[in-house]
């Protein structure tokens, strides 16, 4: 027997019966014990976000990146790096020399994680003095 639903009501029911395990398997931001959040959480973190955009312009030594992204540790951007290769979006090349030589770059997922949240960025460098202005405007009001 088939269903009378739409496709919109089809998916709404689907939604609501839908598993804890059957969530998981799909994402779903919105259930804190999906995995989906920590690899959100390394993708928009503020250094996660720069390496994606630094890694868009080819491949990079530690020591490139670490200076084209000011103000980040080594520990942040070791961390940052081991925590996008783990998901999949940046690849590390460990070359068998002294001194040591690693390459990172983005992986075919790297490239198109990269190219969303420089999309991101971009909206916010255009608007940053618009955010600024309402920043200011709403301490002024605060202060009164």
């Amino acid at each position: 027997m088939k269903s009378s639903a739409t496709p919109p009501e089809k998916a709404q029911q689907d939604t609501q019966t839908a598993t804890l395990t059957d969530k998981l398997r799909s994402g779903d931001l919105f259930a804190s014990p999906c995995p989906s959040r920590q690899i959100l959480k390394n993708v928009s973190s503020r250094w996660g976000v720069l390496i994606l955009i630094s890694l868009r312009d080819g491949t990079h030594r530690f020591s490139e990146l670490r200076k084209r992204i000011g103000g980040v540790s080594e520990k942040m951007l070791a961390q940052s790096l081991q925590a996008l290769e783990a998901d999949g979006f940046v690849q590390r090349i460990a070359y068998p020399v002294v001194p040591p030589h690693v390459e990172y770059s983005l992986s075919n997922s790297g490239e198109e994680v990269a190219r969303l949240v420089a999309a991101l960025a971009d909206w916010i460098e255009v608007n940053t003095d618009e955010i600024v202005a309402a920043k200011e405007q709403r301490a002024a009001e605060t202060e009164v």
